[in-house]
């Protein structure tokens, strides 16, 4: 064989390793393109999952800011209607004191009588909150029982008011809410 012939052959050779190492690289940049969308694929979807999740936190954190606001503005009312209870048990008293055929202390205790049957009728149950209200013995002391649930928390508030309607007893307790 001649040296012209070796030299074209070798040089053919060269060529066509030359060529396929390009057609492998671009196979494999193909490979990796290929890779790289679906990753951005996958990377678009973890946007839009993180983007639900987060969507989904804000409303249950707007709606438990909801529940703490509904439940501020009940423990407001609930003040406001023990002050209000408060001021015409004191004006009935005061009535009696000024009325020569009645006596205060059966006016409170007719009072505090009334209050607690009207309570007992307007019992309500609501889901979230439970509240009962009535006497306990002889002495028409009244006591009310509240449980009150939400996201976190479970509540349970218990006061006794005695005769005069005074607090003699009131007991809170809180226990983080069980998922069962």
């Amino acid at each position: 064989m001649s040296t012209g012939a070796i030299i074209a052959i070798v040089v053919g050779a060269l060529i066509l390793l030359a060529l396929l190492w390009f057609a492998l690289r671009a196979g494999r940049e193909r490979r990796l393109d290929t890779r790289r969308e679906e990753a951005r694929e996958i990377r678009r979807e973890a946007e839009v999952g993180s983007a639900r999740a987060d969507k989904s936190r804000a409303e249950a954190d707007a709606q438990a800011a909801e529940a703490r606001r509904q439940e501020a503005l009940a423990r407001e009312r609930a003040a406001t209607a023990d002050e209000q209870h408060r001021e015409a048990r004191e004006r009935h008293i005061e009535a009696a004191e000024k009325d020569p055929d009645a006596d205060p202390d059966e006016a409170a205790a007719e009072f505090d009588r009334r209050q607690a049957e009207t309570a007992g009728a307007t019992e309500t149950d609501t889901g979230a909150t439970t509240g009962t209200t009535g006497t306990t013995g002889d002495d028409q002391s009244v006591e009310h029982y509240e449980r009150t649930s939400d996201s976190d928390v479970e509540r349970e508030q218990r006061f006794e008011r005695d005769s005069e309607g005074d607090v003699v007893r009131d007991e809170t307790y809180e226990r983080p809410r069980s998922n069962s």
